[in-house]
C-alpha cells in the first residue's frame, strides 16, 4: 500500500493552481471539469508520476471552521520536503510569499511556514540527514 493522492481544501481553485504551479513549483497532473468545480491534482516535477495533491474545493460546511482554527493556532496544513529550506525561503520570499515563520532549526530539521494564499499554512522542511 502507498499513498497516491493526498488532498487540501482550497478557497478558490484557479487561484490555488496558479499559486501551485506558477510560485511553488509544482506541475498540474490532471484536471478534470466537474461542473462549477474540477478534480485538480499537482505534482512534483522532480517526481511527476509520484504523489500527487489533489486542491479541494472548501465549499463543505465543516471545511472552514476546521481550518480557521488551524490557521489561528498557526497550525500548517501539510508539510512539503526541500533540499534546502533557506534557498526555497529567499526564492519564494523574492516571488512575494508571505512567511509565518522564517527558517529555524529544530536540530535534524529545518523548517519555515507559509501562507499559500488559499486558506491554508504550508510547511517547508528539510531533512538534515537526507541533505
Amino acid at each position: 500500500m502507498r499513498i497516491n493522492i493526498t488532498g487540501m481544501f482550497v478557497d478558490d481553485q484557479r487561484k490555488a493552481l496558479r499559486f501551485y504551479t506558477e510560485v511553488l513549483g509544482f506541475q498540474k497532473k490532471h484536471e478534470v471539469p466537474l461542473g462549477e468545480f474540477a478534480w485538480l491534482t499537482l505534482v512534483s516535477p522532480e517526481d511527476p508520476d509520484g504523489v500527487e495533491l489533489s486542491l479541494e474545493p472548501d465549499s463543505h460546511p465543516a471545511v472552514s471552521p476546521f481550518r480557521n482554527a488551524l490557521m489561528e493556532d498557526g497550525i500548517p496544513w501539510t508539510s512539503f520536503a526541500v533540499a534546502n529550506v533557506q534557498t526555497e525561503y529567499e526564492r519564494l520570499t523574492d516571488k512575494g510569499v508571505r512567511f509565518l515563520q522564517p527558517p529555524v532549526d529544530h536540530g535534524p530539521v529545518i523548517t519555515a511556514v507559509l501562507d499559500d494564499t488559499c486558506g491554508n499554512l504550508i510547511q517547508i522542511a528539510e531533512h538534515k540527514d537526507q541533505a
